[in-house]
């Protein structure tokens, strides 16, 4: 059972970035950014570290992302003023312009995959994802902390 669960969930995010690239494309940005701008909106002055406990990516992705979108004029880093060695991350006005379309994407996307479901399904799959997701970061930040 276990095997397929992983597939299946591995093909549907494959997906999602393909969709979100094609739909983000127009604007300058690929189906993994939006979620360092979602998120850069979101907490404006968080540090790369922050970040990539968020979004559960390495530091090193999360270093060439910010980098990325900071040459396309998407995000601006900054010294923290408290560690020097840390970077704070803000968005800027195209980022924040960009941030609305992100989600309209995003929930074009999620309306198209549960259109067939009747909202008790919804909840239903919701809640089963959702209990996945606690598990898989439990485990995850378990390993982290052993490491």
């Amino acid at each position: 059972m276990i095997g397929p669960l992983m597939r299946i969930i591995n093909r549907i995010s494959r997906c999602g970035i393909l969709y979100r690239s094609e739909k983000l494309k127009p604007y300058g940005i690929n189906g993994y950014q939006n979620l360092y701008i979602q998120n850069i909106c979101k907490y404006p002055g968080v540090s790369q570290e922050q970040l990539s406990k968020i979004i559960l990516v390495n530091k090193s992705n999360v270093a060439r992302q910010v980098a990325a979108l900071e040459q396309q004029g998407f995000i601006i880093r900054k010294v923290c003023e408290t560690d020097k060695r840390q970077f704070q991350l803000y968005p800027t006005e195209k980022a924040l312009a960009l941030n609305p379309v992100i989600h309209e994407v995003l929930e074009e996307w999620n309306r198209y995959l549960l259109e067939d479901f009747t909202p008790e399904e919804q909840e239903l799959l919701m809640k089963m994802l959702s209990k996945i997701l606690d598990k898989a970061v439990a485990l995850v930040s378990e390993s982290e902390e052993n490491a």
